[in-house]
C-alpha cells in the first residue's frame, strides 16, 4: 500500500490494532516515519499515530467544489 502518496491529504482508513480490532478513521496524514504514518484524526480531533502494517486499506476524500 502506498500510504505515503497521501502525505498531506484527507483519507478515509480501515485500521486494525494490535488487539485486532478494526476501525474506520478519517485522517489527515502529516508524515511517513518508518513503519508508522504521523497523521490528525479528524473524529477524535487529535494527532495520532498508525503502524503502517495496521492499515488495511486507504480511500483519499473527495473535497466537494462550492
Amino acid at each position: 500500500m502506498r500510504i505515503a502518496k497521501y502525505v498531506g491529504c484527507v483519507v478515509d482508513i480501515i485500521y486494525e490494532d494490535r488487539a485486532g480490532k478494526l476501525s474506520k478513521r478519517r485522517i489527515k496524514v502529516q508524515a511517513i516515519n518508518g513503519l508508522f504514518v504521523r497523521a490528525h484524526c479528524m473524529a477524535a480531533d487529535a494527532p495520532r499515530v498508525f503502524r503502517i502494517e495496521g492499515i488495511l486499506a486507504v480511500d483519499p476524500v473527495k473535497h466537494r467544489a462550492g
